[in-house]
C-alpha cells in the first residue's frame, strides 16, 4: 500500500513538472515557483507533497524542447547566443558572463538573455549603453550570495537585435563567487565570451 502511495505521488509530481514546463515555455514565465503553483492549480493538485523541485522543472523544460522544439529550438538558441555574444562585446570592459536559460539551453522564445557584468560603479554600464544608443531601464534583483544570505544588485534591461537583455551588475570582486542558483542551490554557471563562441561552433 505504501509503495502505491509513493508511485502516485511521483506521478503527480511529474504531471506538475510537465505542466509547469509548458507554462514556462508558452507564457514566458521565468519564476519556477510561480509556474509550478499555476500548474498545480490547473491540474487540481495543490498538495505540497506533489509539487516538484526546481531541478525537476528544469529537466521537464529541457524535455519539452526536445519533444516539441527540436531543430526550431536549436535555431532559437543559436539566435539568442549570437545576440548574447554581441551584447557581451558591447559590455566587454565589464567582463560580461552569460548565465541562465540561454546558457543552459532551456530558453524559450519569451526568455531574456541574462548577463552578469562587473563594476564597482553600476552607472558606468548605463553610460556604455548610452554610448551605443541603447535605450535601457534600471532594475534591482535580489540574489543569494550564500545559502543564508541574500543581496540586492542593480541591473539594466535593454534590447539588442530585438531581444531582451538583462545585465545584472556585481562588484568586481563578485567575479570570484557566483550567486546561488534557485534551480539547484549551487553557484550559477557563468560563461565568458570565449565559452559562448564555442557554443556557436558547429558540432559536426
Amino acid at each position: 500500500m505504501g509503495r502505491k502511495k509513493v508511485s502516485v505521488n511521483d506521478r503527480a509530481r511529474q504531471m506538475v513538472a510537465q505542466e509547469a514546463a509548458r507554462i514556462i515555455v508558452d507564457q514566458g514565465i521565468q519564476d519556477f515557483h510561480i509556474a509550478k503553483l499555476k500548474a498545480a492549480d490547473r491540474l487540481g493538485l495543490n498538495n505540497r507533497g506533489s509539487l516538484p523541485g526546481n531541478r525537476e522543472i528544469q529537466q521537464a523544460v529541457s524535455e519539452h524542447h526536445q519533444i516539441f522544439g527540436r531543430e526550431s529550438h536549436f535555431d532559437l538558441l543559436l539566435s539568442f547566443r549570437r545576440t548574447a555574444l554581441a551584447a557581451m562585446e558591447i559590455l566587454s570592459p565589464f567582463r560580461p558572463r552569460l548565465v541562465g536559460p540561454v546558457l543552459n539551453g532551456t530558453a524559450a522564445i519569451n526568455s531574456a538573455i541574462n548577463l552578469h557584468v562587473f563594476s564597482d560603479t553600476p552607472e558606468l554600464i548605463a553610460m556604455k549603453l548610452d554610448e551605443n544608443s541603447l535605450r535601457w531601464r534600471s532594475y534591482e534583483r535580489r540574489l543569494k550570495s550564500r545559502r543564508d544570505h541574500a543581496e540586492t544588485f542593480a541591473g539594466y534591461q535593454f534590447h539588442h537585435d530585438d531581444l531582451e537583455i538583462e545585465a545584472t551588475v556585481f562588484p568586481i570582486d563578485g567575479m570570484r563567487q557566483a550567486p546561488i542558483s534557485p534551480v539547484d542551490g549551487r553557484p550559477m554557471l557563468r560563461a565568458n565570451s570565449s565559452a559562448v563562441r564555442k557554443l556557436l561552433e558547429p558540432t559536426d
